[in-house]
């Protein structure tokens, strides 16, 4: 395939149609959602009417058939204007959906896959826990077998989409025994959200990302049938590394389409406020800031479509993607920081929306991977 940086005819209607819609829909109610804490279920059911959810999952299973790179743009659009919106899609996809279309059988993905890519339901993904975030392979939730059935056990936290009226599945990850080297098996399970034995709290208090959805999940004896284990026994790490590739590019496209927001805000109000008889754009200062801003984003959009073209050309991608998710979430942070204090005292005000982008960056280089541990899967990469 020759070298291109055009969007196809399909990928420009797909940006311009959901950028119209997060202008109109989401930006006149995304601060008042922000301040109430607010999950909200009429924007969730709009989006899932525009095929925001299923966006790469064969139409056979009631997706849309496009490439990761559309995903991506999607994702980035909303981003520019709400981080929540943004990761009620991206985890709905890449973390809910994506395991059950890539490991499911296929009973399981008719089972879950066309009420999730329709937007009836949501899909969460349980593998943080209280004790175990970076170390995922040290998971303390356990699935043990009493006859044919799967017995769970445990917790989990920081759970997207997992806790509201909409949530219909969970892919929860549990040790199901140990290896022969006397490390953990992990399996991963789909567990009803209305499953007996099954307690969500919805949590409270985030500084960012305040009108989506996290919970905390508590299993109590929570019994599952056999066909419940996603995949094969013991392939659930394996599982939850190559969907965290994949959910590492939808960080990455909020990181960016956050970024693109909060430099879009900081431009017009650079030209709307004046300072010593002119704009603030006039003062070379803020051209720098801005120039400097405008020329991060566009490395980092590079990067992100260079990872999801790999991605959709089924090349090898994770080196890639850790560095876009790494590189994206980072840029979000420094333009955020240089929007705000392009805006002043102004830029610390709730009423002003660059105070929101600030606040939404920081989650981007914790969550899905930490930027240290970014960092740690690209050097391995440079080994292999």
């Amino acid at each position: 395939m020759a070298l291109s940086f055009d969007l196809n005819d399909e990928q420009k209607i797909l940006r311009q149609s959901v950028r119209e819609f997060a202008e109109k829909e989401i930006r006149p109610v995304a601060r008042e959602l922000d301040e109430k804490e607010e999950f909200s279920y009429e924007l969730t059911r709009k989006m899932a009417s525009m095929g925001l959810f299923g966006v790469f999952v064969d139409p056979e299973y009631g997706g849309c058939g496009l490439d990761y790179v559309s995903y991506i743009i999607a994702v980035e659009e909303i981003a520019r204007v709400d981080g929540s919106q943004a990761a009620t899609v991206a985890a709905g996809n890449s973390l809910g959906i994506g395991p059950i279309y890539y490991f499911g059988s296929e009973e399981q993905k008719k089972r879950w896959l066309p009420d999730l890519c329709a937007g009836k339901t949501l899909a969460g993904f349980g593998l943080t826990e209280p004790q175990a975030g970076s170390d995922a392979g040290s998971s303390k939730t356990r699935a043990d077998l009493d006859g044919t059935d799967w017995v769970l056990n445990g917790s989990k936290i920081f759970i997207t989409n997992a806790a509201n009226d909409m949530s219909g599945v969970i892919v929860v990850q549990a040790v199901t025994g140990k290896k022969s080297d006397g490390r953990n098996e992990i399996s991963c399970f789909l567990v009803p959200a209305d499953a007996k034995g099954l307690t969500k709290k919805v949590m409270h208090g985030k500084m960012m990302w305040r009108s989506s959805n996290t919970a905390e999940l508590y299993f109590d004896d929570l019994r599952l049938p056999a066909d419940a284990i996603l995949g094969k026994r013991g392939d659930g790490f394996r599982q939850m590394l190559q969907t965290l590739d994949g959910g590492r590019l939808s960080i990455g496209a909020m990181g960016l389409g956050g970024a693109q927001g909060a430099f879009e805000l900081a431009l017009n109000y650079s030209q709307e406020r004046k300072q010593f008889g002119q704009s603030l754009f006039n003062f070379q200062a803020t051209q720098f800031k801005l120039a400097d801003m405008a020329m991060e984003i566009e490395a980092a959009r590079l990067l992100l479509y260079k990872a999801c073209w790999l991605k959709d050309n089924h090349r090898p991608f994770g080196q890639v993607a850790a560095m876009a998710k790494l590189y994206c979430s980072e840029v979000m942070g420094r333009v955020a920081d240089e929007a705000v204090q392009i805006h002043g005292g102004y830029g610390l005000m709730r009423e002003y929306d660059v105070e929101r982008f600030f606040r939404d960056q920081k989650l981007l280089t914790i969550g899905e991977g930490t930027s240290e541990v970014q960092r740690i899967v690209i050097a391995r990469h440079l080994l292999s």
